[in-house]
């Protein structure tokens, strides 16, 4: 039978510390499943070669005994116990952990007691007040439940010291799998600095790279786009995005009777600027746009008034900050 793919082997694992959180027993063997397929999925090297290598040690969080059933997934794919475990509980359930603040002993209750197996079902028992009326539940379970419900429905991803790490580990596997690659630099909505980073995306500079560009992906989760030296600002400007902001420095470059592609900015057939990004806002007429300012497009209109409004930086803070984080509770441990 063929071979899973990394990608596959990240989703199984993943089911498996799903279900074993909703089992009970201990969480943090459960996160380390889930924590194991997130950093599988970022490997840049191939699976097979990582297993015949014996390398899955390697990957932050893998130790022997996820080593053993990544490479028997990799071999057979299957676990042994992954049957059992699906006999137990039905995979709609698995749809409510992703509701935020409902912890798996609830979900498990909810399935006992009122039978509830999908998420459809659970927002039908909400709405139609059946959580309120239960022993149990209650009013305010009921309104947690909604809200969370809600809130699942928005845009998911990491947040940003979740992807933060992320690129951090990912980097590290790319100079392992790529070690000629230099200028190694994140991108898209983590480089916009957006709270919630859906997909990770890097930047790289391969000094032999003749003809056009390529791409490295891992699974769904990280692209990475190699280019030359000379076309690195042009293809992290486009890859940083957003898509927005892209298009409106287009109308900017023909405006001037320029052309913004994904070579650099032209005008007729000759090559104004792509070596930087500094070098592209300048022969556009544009101060240097952060990062964090591309997001709608007005902001280049902005920029042309001369009204772009100057980022918050360690420059302008005075005096003592304090503040409290859950990164190292247990909880987010790296």
């Amino acid at each position: 039978m063929p071979r899973l793919t990394a990608a596959q082997i990240s989703q199984l694992l993943r089911e498996i510390g799903n279900r074993m959180a909703l089992r009970g027993g201990n969480p943090h063997r459960a996160r380390a499943y889930s924590r194991a397929a997130d950093n599988l999925a970022l490997s840049t090297l191939p699976i097979g070669q990582l297993v015949a290598e014996d390398r899955l040690n390697e990957i932050p969080g893998v130790g022997d005994a996820l080593a053993a059933v990544i490479t028997r997934l990799y071999e057979t794919g299957e676990h042994p116990n992954l049957e059992k475990m699906r006999t137990e509980t039905p995979e709609g359930v698995l749809e409510m952990l992703r509701i935020p603040g409902l912890r798996p002993d609830r979900i498990k209750k909810l399935h006992s007691v009122l039978g509830i197996t999908s998420l459809a079902e659970l927002e039908e028992a909400a709405l139609s007040d059946r959580l309120k009326s239960t022993k149990g539940f209650g009013p305010a379970f009921q309104a947690k439940v909604l809200q969370g419900i809600e809130m699942s429905r928005r845009p998911q991803g990491r947040h940003l010291h979740r992807a933060a790490s992320a690129f951090g580990y990912a980097i590290a596997e790319l100079e392992r799998s790529e070690p000629n690659l230099t200028m190694v630099t994140p991108a898209g909505e983590f480089r916009r600095g957006l709270e919630l980073v859906n997909t990770l995306v890097l930047v790289a500079v391969d000094p032999r790279l003749k003809g056009k560009d390529r791409k490295i992906t891992a699974g769904d989760t990280l692209t990475v786009n190699v280019t030359s030296k000379d076309r690195y600002g042009i293809t992290l400007l486009l890859a940083t995005g957003s898509a927005d902001h892209i298009e409106a420095l287009r109308i900017v470059a023909q405006s001037k009777g320029y052309m913004l592609g994904e070579d650099g900015l032209h005008k007729k057939n000759r090559l104004l600027a792509c070596q930087t990004e500094e070098d592209i806002y300048r022969a556009l007429g544009l101060p240097f746009i952060p990062p964090e300012l591309r997001e709608t497009g007005a902001e280049v209109q902005m920029a042309l008034e001369g009204k772009l409004p100057e980022l918050v930086t360690s420059k302008h803070i005075r005096g003592v900050l304090h503040a409290h984080t859950t990164e190292s509770d247990g909880a987010d441990s790296p």
